[in-house]
């Protein structure tokens, strides 16, 4: 039931407002917070911005971030492994 309240707000803030907090932007990119914070203390994550002592991501950034890291074909991963694509290399 939390997740669909913090849908709804999501949803509502796009209406709204361009920006999002962190728990709403991870939601919007399905990941947890914990990584979304990880990813930003780390300086890898999408860009935000500070209000105050508040973090706040713009949707258009969040949106640019994952159309950056989109991958097909032969294109790179960004530097993370996907353990699914890893061969056996035992030979």
């Amino acid at each position: 039931m939390n997740d669909e309240n913090e849908y709804i707000r999501a949803a509502a803030a796009r209406k709204g407002s361009p920006f999002l907090n962190t728990q709403q932007a991870a939601h919007y990119m399905c990941i947890s917070e914990r990584l979304l914070e990880q990813m930003r203390r780390d300086g890898k994550g999408p860009r935000y911005r500070k209000h105050g002592r508040h973090i706040r991501y713009r949707i258009s950034d969040l949106d640019a971030y994952s159309e950056g890291r989109s991958s097909g074909g032969n294109s790179s991963n960004n530097g993370h492994d996907d353990p699914r694509n890893k061969k056996n290399k035992a030979a």
